[in-house]
């Protein structure tokens, strides 16, 4: 029988805490949420393994390195309201809302937006709330947010996403540029949300957040 416990515990000393990853909540919650739930059944043999796991066409589940480094730059509080783009299956969400104080999860594909509530009331995470809808609008009902992650690759970062964030608040997202993946961290000054750099990472392109292309002859 597989060990999950004992391969959880591997995939932080490995692979999350070498990536920089020093934040005790964060470090906490991955040890604590069991990721081979949040997989498909059919993956969760490589549930820990150290790249994406696919989820669906142009889906993925981050590695843990980076989506653990990212949630270690967006610095989260235990007051926060988190709005997480792209849940996918919710291993995302079910880690964050150990850390906040709720999470506001989105996900545009009918099929894993369903899994991701069974998967999350079955671990009993009750203080995430799973909303259909394009990743790109977000959830507006529920805005301000005083954090934004984004589990995939963006072009751009649509202006309905930064109107749903709280002056003062942070956004991490990964920006895809031809083959190089970076991540950012911005926070919202002045209205203005106000991009740096981060670190180097790779995932497919999520859908809405292509840059529009110039028609050309």
């Amino acid at each position: 029988m597989t060990d999950f416990a004992q391969r959880r515990t591997m995939m932080v000393d490995t692979q999350v805490r070498p990536n920089e990853v020093t934040s005790y909540p964060v470090i906490e919650a991955m040890l604590a949420v069991p990721r081979e739930q949040f997989v498909p059944d059919s993956r969760r043999d490589v549930a820990y393994a150290g790249e994406n796991i696919d989820l669906a066409p142009d889906r993925v589940l981050l590695e843990p390195r980076t989506l653990g480094r990212m949630m270690d730059v967006l610095a989260l509080q235990n007051s926060d309201l988190v709005l997480d783009v792209a849940c996918g299956y919710g291993y995302g969400a079910a880690v964050m809302a150990r850390i906040a104080e709720a999470v506001v999860a989105v996900e545009s594909d009918e099929a894993m937006a369903a899994e991701a509530e069974s998967r999350l009331a079955a671990q009993d995470v009750f203080n995430v709330a799973v909303v259909r809808g394009p990743l790109a609008e977000g959830c507006a009902s529920q805005a301000p947010y005083d954090a934004i992650l984004v589990e995939g690759a963006i072009e751009i970062f649509p202006d309905a996403l930064a109107e749903q964030l709280r002056e003062g608040g942070r956004v991490v997202a990964l920006f895809r540029e031809g083959n190089l993946g970076t991540v950012r961290l911005g926070r919202k000054l002045d209205g203005r949300v106000n991009w740096r750099f981060s670190f180097n990472a790779g995932a497919p392109l999520l859908p809405g957040f292509a840059k529009p292309r110039g028609f050309v002859l």
